[in-house]
């Protein structure tokens, strides 16, 4: 005997557990609680009640789990607003095979040794294990989403640093491959990079990496246009991050004499790696 009075629920369960074999099922509205009457006439009990498991395991992923998760972030994280609620759970992604063998066991446990079960309260008080599993991936969802903020925000401040100031420089090559890259100036000649931490434009939570010296570097001559040579033909994080600052001074090259040369000169020494 099944105790629910979500509609949506009663829906789900009369439909998947009448295409259990050997089953009877019935509906019947008490004071309280609608009731879904489960009687089966086989002879294979296991049987029976893992194919009812099955059936709750998924009732819980596809009916209760966007519910569930919501409660939690709305109880735990009351601070967001809703839209940053909203943008976390866009963030949460638990696949079904990683829950499954976890709320088989609960059900399976509890039907073996109980006719009767009040839904609601068991979702609220047998499911820990489970729960523990929703919390663990919300809580990668909020850290994920608390550090592309933190990435717009410091993109932003940069992006008004450079509409503020005045270009020092008209024209900056990028050569630009994931591991060297390098800075030409008009002239073709290399420019020295800033690796000055105590003046840098921003401040690396990580490493000042080649790329960090590298955009502190053009956030210290401004130039008008920066042309981003992409050796390895593709871009990346950082040549994104680049665009977002600097907007219409970026220009993108694949295939000029800069390019040309500095393919030759790269790509012998990357052939080498195995």
């Amino acid at each position: 005997c099944i105790k629910t009075n979500n509609i949506e629920a009663q829906k789900y369960l009369l439909e998947n557990l009448s295409k259990i074999n050997n089953v009877l099922i019935s509906r019947k509205n008490f004071k309280v609680y609608n009731n879904i009457i489960i009687l089966y006439r086989g002879e294979n009990f296991n049987n029976f009640i893992t194919s009812v498991s099955n059936v709750f395991v998924n009732l819980i992923y596809n009916v209760f789990q966007e519910d569930i998760i919501y409660t939690i972030l709305k109880r735990e994280y009351f601070y967001f607003d809703s839209l940053q609620i909203k943008n976390i759970f866009n963030r949460i992604d638990i696949q079904k095979n990683d829950i499954q063998n976890i709320l088989f066991k609960i059900f399976f446990d509890f039907f073996s040794k109980n006719q009767k079960m009040y839904l609601n309260g068991f979702i609220t008080f047998r499911l820990k294990n489970y729960l523990d599993i929703l919390e663990k991936n919300i809580n990668t969802a909020i850290n994920e989403y608390l550090v592309e903020e933190e990435y717009l925000e410091f993109v932003s401040l940069l992006k008004l640093y450079v509409e503020s100031q005045e270009s020092l420089i008209d024209l900056v090559h990028l050569v630009y491959t994931e591991n060297s890259p390098i800075l030409l100036d008009n002239n073709k000649n290399i420019i020295k990079l800033n690796i000055d931490l105590s003046h840098a434009k921003f401040l690396s939570d990580i490493t000042f990496s080649s790329s960090d010296k590298i955009l502190n570097t053009l956030l210290n001559i401004l130039p008008k246009k920066i042309e981003i040579h992409l050796i390895e033909n593709k871009t990346d994080e950082f040549i994104d991050t680049l665009n977002l600052i600097f907007g219409d001074r970026i220009f993108l090259c694949r295939n000029c004499n800069i390019c040309t040369l500095y393919k030759k000169i790269i790509k012998p020494k990357n052939s080498n790696k195995i």
